[in-house]
């Protein structure tokens, strides 16, 4: 378990993605289409991608033939989204807060987001515009650090990134709350990535959106120098960037 940062620290890190929307589309992985059948099996459903984000997990879900419904609480990374895929209805609003009606969709699906979530107030949202006998799918991609580089990156990040991942707690948590029963399913997705763009996706995180410019520049500039110098990414012009896909899909009881 990682520790907590202090709540307002918590909320500004939570609203701070409208600000890097446009890199957050370009330079965050994907999520294997495999994660997305583990949530929601092999026939279509109407899915709430609840922090929806840029549209990362909508476009699987859309890929695996799904109607979706995105609700993100920054219109800048929605507007991202609707570039993507004009056709899905996109709307403004919270996990604690849903812009939809009662009982409207099969599963709810949030991709790097149920950590920005507060587990009470959500779980009771999720309940209410569940269908009977729907789903809920948490999926976050997680650097795979047993890559040496990939584990140097991430100690390089890891005081700064204090109390920002996701961990079982925040799974745990609503399926308490829920409550749910639980399964958990194991994934891989290799990111091809230039070094530059290792370094623009670690700006589009939270902990380093909320930083002033010039403490950013710094800290990014520590990362390209890493990159710059550890063996196994020296001189290298594309990297292979891998993540654990760790998908959790909670069956409320």
């Amino acid at each position: 378990m990682t520790d907590p940062v202090d709540p307002a620290t918590w909320r500004q890190r939570r609203t701070s993605f409208g600000s890097v929307a446009a890199d957050y589309a370009a330079l965050r992985p994907g999520y294997p289409a495999d994660a997305v059948a583990f949530l929601l099996g092999d026939r279509p459903r109407r899915v709430l991608d609840l922090g929806a984000g840029t549209g990362l997990l909508t476009d699987v879900l859309v890929a695996a033939g799904h109607e979706v419904v995105a609700v993100d609480p920054s219109a800048e990374m929605l507007d991202q989204l609707r570039a993507r895929h004009p056709d899905v209805p996109a709307l403004v609003g919270g996990a604690e807060q849903v812009p939809l009606p009662d009982a409207t969709v099969d599963a709810v699906v949030a991709g790097q987001a149920a950590h920005w979530f507060d587990p009470a107030p959500a779980a009771a949202e999720l309940r209410r515009v569940l269908r009977p006998g729907g789903t809920v799918g948490f999926v976050w991609n997680v650097r795979d650090e047993r890559v040496p580089w990939v584990a140097a990156l991430g100690a390089a990040l890891a005081g700064e990134a204090r109390g920002h991942e996701a961990d079982q707690g925040v799974v745990a948590a609503f399926a308490a709350t829920l409550p749910a029963d639980v399964a958990t399913a194991e994934s891989r997705v290799v990111q091809p990535v230039t070094p530059e763009q290792v370094v623009g996706g670690i700006g589009t995180r939270s902990y380093v959106a909320t930083m002033d410019a010039a403490g950013r520049a710094a800290f990014l500039g520590g990362i390209r120098e890493l990159l710059a110098t550890h063996p196994d990414t020296r001189g290298r012009d594309v990297l292979e960037l891998p993540y654990r896909t760790d998908a959790h899909r909670l069956t409320p009881r």
